[in-house]
């Protein structure tokens, strides 16, 4: 973890404007494309879910935006950020279950499997006070949603991005399926968020490249 110097800082005064908002965050929802992924990952009886948090954490960590925090009035870089996404349990309830994030897609889909495994049995809604090196994830698979909010604290600060996809649909002989980031306006910009979805995309056309 380092400290940005806010002096030196070329966001600085985005910064300092955006922080001062009621409500900083922003959104964003695009539809991606799973046509060649999604056959892949069934192919090899990959578990869809373990895959597109890999996917969408690997490109987080490669942004350095995505790896920043707002923390005691300044901001800080992690160098690398977790996952920590939402699965159903009993009675229509969910729990929280945060992942290790590491480069080896086998090595990160073995890791969160077992958590997953854990977690379906030992369900919790807590995170870790003062603990921000997360990317809080969600999957609302019953809609093609256009559009997504997810709650937050504001005060202090919660700087965390989050993220959210729905169910998949055809289009001209293609799979999509909606996602969602959001993400505090004081430390990143729509310019980032493209950067993000366009990388995602990459991935996801070129399944093969990483599925090992």
């Amino acid at each position: 973890m380092r400290h940005i110097d806010l002096r030196t800082w070329p966001r600085r005064a985005h910064f300092d404007f955006f922080s001062r908002f009621d409500h900083p965050h922003f959104g964003l929802c695009a539809n991606v494309d799973l046509t060649r992924f999604y056959p892949l990952v069934k192919q090899r009886d990959i578990s869809f879910t373990v895959a597109l948090v890999y996917v969408l954490s690997r490109v987080a960590n490669a942004i350095p935006e995505f790896r920043y925090r707002i923390r005691a009035g300044g901001v800080i870089e992690h160098e690398i950020v977790h996952p920590s996404i939402t699965i159903l349990t009993d009675e229509d309830l969910f729990s929280f279950c945060t992942l290790d994030y590491i480069e080896s897609f086998s090595e990160f889909a073995a890791r969160a499997t077992e958590r997953i495994a854990f977690v379906r049995v030992h369900p919790n809604l807590e995170n870790v006070p003062g603990q921000d090196n997360h990317l809080f994830m969600t999957a609302i698979p019953w809609i093609s949603f256009t559009s997504f909010m997810h709650p937050i604290h504001l005060n202090p600060p919660d700087s965390i991005p989050r993220f959210a996809w729905g169910k998949f649909f055809d289009e001209r002989k293609s799979l999509k399926m909606p996602l969602g980031v959001q993400a505090h306006h004081a430390i990143m910009d729509g310019l980032h968020v493209g950067r993000y979805y366009a990388e995602v995309q990459s991935y996801l056309d070129h399944p093969e490249a990483f599925l090992i």
